[in-house]
């Protein structure tokens, strides 16, 4: 029993990894299928400010998302990608506010900041020192 604790310590990490890069991979692709729907999520002033429509800022979120999530999941550059996710994570967190889609997106932020605070795992490109 004691070896299992030591093996699903080790692994518990890579799990994490990989479970949160497939849930903002899905993201990521969901939004390059459905951009129209994703729209009204984008707030007001980012269109106002940017001047771009806000299915590019979609696509634009649905690139940085594609982009991060494949390099979280190969565990290359672990501690920025994941900061910059948990930020990116925040962000959408307070622009959706209070309610059952900000709590949800709180528990990911947090889960990917613990990414950040752990650093690479057994499985990353990148290995831990």
């Amino acid at each position: 029993m004691q070896k299992f604790i030591i093996f699903i310590e080790q692994y518990a990490p890579v799990v994490l990894r990989y479970g949160l890069s497939i849930v903002i991979l899905w993201f990521s692709v969901e939004q390059f299928l459905h951009t129209a729907t994703w729209t009204a999520y984008v707030p007001d002033y980012v269109v106002s400010f940017s001047h771009l429509d806000a299915s590019v800022i979609v696509i634009f979120n649905a690139i940085f998302e594609l982009v991060f999530g494949l390099a979280l999941i190969f565990g290359f550059k672990v501690r920025i990608v994941a900061l910059l996710l948990a930020l990116h994570l925040f962000d959408i967190m307070f622009t959706v506010g209070y309610g059952e889609i900000g709590a949800r997106d709180f528990g990911l932020a947090v889960a990917t900041f613990v990414i950040f605070m752990n650093g690479p795992d057994l499985l990353s490109i990148e290995q831990k020192n």
